[in-house]
């Protein structure tokens, strides 16, 4: 039997693909691969690094400008795996904010952090984490592969705020507001885990944006009292990744598509969802639906002009469309890395999430 090498073909097309100027909205690129060592390119529209980062902890599973300039960068803490020894891949464990020249401004280590964490606009750090649920609540937990929970454990999610100093200030706890009548783990997904979180980020009016993989649900979270403000599930949802309110209101969700329950093939698409009747209003995605899929990680970020970049995770895929879905720009990661956590794994260029940032929003950047 002859075995095709996936990755050597896969090499001979990375770096920039497509470029409109035009068309495309100017700016610079950040991206984190996922499997790598720290570091952490800014690339301008021509696929050339003009800045780099290199972080003390692999990804974490990325990192993201604040408006500050500096880098906010969620780190895997890998010699402390504790409960995360059968997920290590999404491990996070600390968080930092790095300046221009990645000297590390503070610190919080926790070894529940996975996936995300976001700086809120009160200058706290909200952070995704992972624990067991209340042993009562494991067997009216619907869904799932049987008999696959964690030991008789099913885990969830719950959000944590915290001054940069490390000092708890909010909580919340995913199985004290969702109903294990209502929220459904996925038939092909484990019962070790009711949510999977993968995303949190702060809406316009404070409320706590969460995306639940295992659930495909999207919730917003009022924080003075801890409810559910919206919520959407599948359909149209299936196992989606990064929602984030645009400045009309909206909210722009990567839509992986794996089990979908409308759908007979799986497929991923870019949505905006209007939160006041939940009804899409605009979708990327290709005319041969399966040409486009990314079945974990992955996002997108609307852009100034009204492109939308997307990046395809699975496959370290960047590339910008406009409102209309027209290619106008295309860079693939070229960076392949052996998992840390999994030595024996193939190597992967794949990126968790990816950012265009315009010149006015990096002070520190001078072009040689």
């Amino acid at each position: 039997m002859y075995l095709v090498d996936q990755n050597k073909i896969r090499r001979n097309g990375v770096g920039l693909r497509a470029y409109n100027p035009r068309k495309s909205f100017n700016g610079y690129t950040l991206f984190t691969p996922m499997n790598g060592d720290g570091t952490i390119y800014l690339i301008n529209m021509d696929g050339n690094v003009v800045h780099h980062w290199k972080m003390p902890y692999s990804p974490g599973l990325y990192g993201q400008l604040l408006e500050n300039g500096n880098l906010l960068y969620s780190g895997k803490v890998l010699d402390d795996l504790g409960r995360f020894e059968q997920w290590g891949r999404w491990k996070g464990g600390a968080v930092v904010e790095v300046d221009w020249e990645g000297n590390i401004l503070w610190k919080i280590l926790h070894p529940d952090h996975h996936h995300d964490a976001c700086k809120l606009k009160n200058g706290n750090i909200l952070l995704l984490c992972l624990t067991t649920i209340p042993q009562e609540l494991v067997p009216r937990i619907r869904g799932g592969i049987q008999s696959t929970e964690a030991d008789g454990q099913i885990y969830g999610d719950y959000l944590i705020e915290l001054t940069t100093s490390g000092k708890q200030v909010w909580e919340w706890k995913s199985w004290e507001h969702l109903d294990p009548d209502v929220d459904i783990i996925t038939m092909q997904d484990k019962r070790a885990e009711w949510t999977h979180g993968n995303t949190v980020s702060e809406m316009s009016d404070g409320d706590i944006l969460v995306s639940f993989r295992n659930i495909s649900t999207v919730v917003a979270i009022n924080k003075q009292s801890g409810l559910i403000s919206w919520k959407l599930g599948s359909p149209p949802l299936a196992q989606q990744h990064d929602p984030k309110q645009l400045s009309n209101g909206n909210i722009l969700i990567f839509d992986n598509g794996t089990h979908r329950s409308d759908h007979p093939v799986p497929h991923s698409r870019v949505i905006e969802i209007d939160p006041s009747t939940n009804e899409i209003v605009w979708t990327y995605q290709e005319p041969t639906s399966y040409n486009f899929f990314s079945p974990y990680i992955s996002g997108a970020q609307r852009l100034g002009n009204g492109n939308t970049l997307i990046c395809e995770g699975n496959f370290g895929r960047l590339f910008e469309v406009t409102s209309k879905g027209e290619l106008v720009w295309e860079f693939v990661n070229p960076y392949f890395h052996i998992p840390t956590d999994a030595p024996n794994s193939p190597s992967s260029n794949s990126v968790f999430r990816a950012f265009r940032y315009t010149q006015e929003q990096l002070p520190y950047l001078t072009i040689r």
